[in-house]
């Protein structure tokens, strides 16, 4: 009996050792502009064309008015990455992060923080904030392996202070990323803007900003300089440095772009004002950052109308201001996507921020002008008291309010004084000026 038992264990083993294995995915020859496969996530193919040879150099227009220090006192000219590499915007959809990182074995894998009472893994943090922010998660990933190797290495010397970020209050991969993001935005909207001309590194040094340079590398080079010293932020922005180590995780840089990632002559879809007519509502802030300062000034915030009631959510509904898919509904954002093909990546997207979780559209609902997105409230970020704040992307670029292609919400058009929050919405010879609270000059009215 027990040789009967021991032949039967041994054919078990046996069929076991036979048993067909999972590969991983080889991706020493992964292609991500190849075809759709199990493997990978979405293919190029199915995405915007590429607008140029892969691997063929690509030009990067100067801004119009900067003002230039001299040659010699320039920062290096080195282009580290494209503008559509910043953006979360068509080619973030080529990255699966969960495939990407099965033959990763780095911390980040094993790493978990409470957000809000919500428990969320590393690679969870890293996707809302690429979300959030509309921020390349290829870009965020390669800057956590450039600064503290979470994602190659499963012990690490830092792991409260994963982007060098040292702030006793930034401390966790949530709030690193959230300082880092918004700052890395920061810099590629401010030079979008000709805002910015130079840069401060930690010892007080200046620099002056080389011209040749792109947006995208622009917001690389602000995030150095906020955290080390001329000569480090040197070898960081060079060939050598942060460029190295994305180029080892993910390929040449220069094959993801897509140039112009907005194109010139741009023009907004139809938008109405998001809420029902007939009804007045407050006009409280002009053009101001979509989402965080860092942005562009991206949003316009209305208040509905009755007596202000703080943070308690509003009675009036948010509706729709254009036809389209909502993509995501959670933690105050709603986000429609207007070409319908569920990507807030391509193309127009809306979002409606401080939608209360009560009465809020779900996830995959299809709307139509007028339908109800939800109730203004505070959930979702910081505000003194309920409001939409209300924000165009366009293939996931922060589109200014103020910019070449202003809001036109019903035939008004948004303009800036050139403070945040300060401005106008004009229609004819109508205007409302933006104003905190209710003020006979805010008054707008569907």
């Amino acid at each position: 009996m027990r040789k009967i038992l021991l032949f039967a264990l041994v054919l078990i083993l046996l069929a076991a050792c036979a048993a067909p294995t999972e590969e991983p995915p080889n991706w020493a020859e992964y292609d991500p502009f190849g075809e759709s496969t199990d493997d990978g996530a979405v293919s190029w193919s199915d995405l915007l064309p590429p607008t140029h040879a892969p691997g063929a150099p690509i030009a990067t227009p100067t801004p119009n008015m900067p003002r230039y220090a001299p040659e010699d006192e320039q920062g290096p000219g080195f282009k580290i990455i494209p503008d559509s590499e910043l953006v979360r915007g068509p080619a973030s959809l080529l990255l699966d992060m969960d495939v990407y990182m099965k033959t990763r074995n780095g911390y980040i894998k094993s790493y978990q923080e409470e957000i809000n009472g919500e428990l969320y893994s590393g690679l969870e943090i890293v996707e809302r904030i690429s979300r959030e922010y509309s921020v390349n998660p290829r870009l965020l990933l390669a800057l956590i392996e450039y600064q503290s190797g979470w994602i190659t290495q499963p012990v690490v010397d830092e792991e409260y202070f994963p982007l060098r970020y040292y702030n006793e209050w930034s401390s966790g991969l949530y709030r690193q990323l959230i300082w880092t993001a918004n700052e890395l935005n920061r810099g590629y909207y401010g030079w979008r803007t000709n805002a910015i001309s130079e840069w401060t590194f930690v010892d007080g040094d200046v620099v002056g900003i080389n011209p040749s340079i792109n947006a995208g590398t622009a917001a690389l080079q602000n995030y150095f300089a906020l955290l080390y010293t001329h000569d480090v932020w040197e070898y960081d922005v060079s060939e050598e440095g942060f460029y190295a180590t994305y180029e080892e995780l993910f390929g040449y840089p220069f094959d993801y772009a897509i140039e112009p990632l907005v194109p010139v002559g741009l023009t907004q879809p139809a938008l109405t004002l998001p809420f029902a007519r007939g009804e007045t509502w407050s006009y409280t802030g002009g053009p101001h950052g979509g989402w965080d300062s860092g942005s562009a000034w991206a949003a316009l915030d209305f208040a509905a109308p009755g007596e202000p009631n703080g943070c308690v959510p509003a009675e009036a509904w948010v509706l729709s201001a254009s036809d389209g898919v909502v993509v995501s509904a959670e933690n105050g954002a709603v986000v429609v996507d207007l070409d319908g093909d569920g990507h807030a990546e391509t193309g127009w997207s809306l979002l409606y921020m401080h939608m209360a979780a009560d009465g809020r559209v779900s996830a995959g609902t299809q709307v139509q002008v007028g339908d109800r997105i939800g109730h203004p409230s505070c959930e979702g970020g910081l505000s003194n008291a309920s409001h939409l704040h209300f924000a165009r992307r366009y293939n996931g670029e922060w589109i200014p309010a103020d910019g070449r292609t202003p809001f036109n919400l019903d035939g008004w058009i948004s303009s800036s004084t050139g403070d945040e929050y300060d401005g106008y919405l004009t229609r004819g010879e109508e205007f409302v000026e933006a104003w905190d609270g209710q003020n006979p000059l805010n008054q707008i009215t569907r």
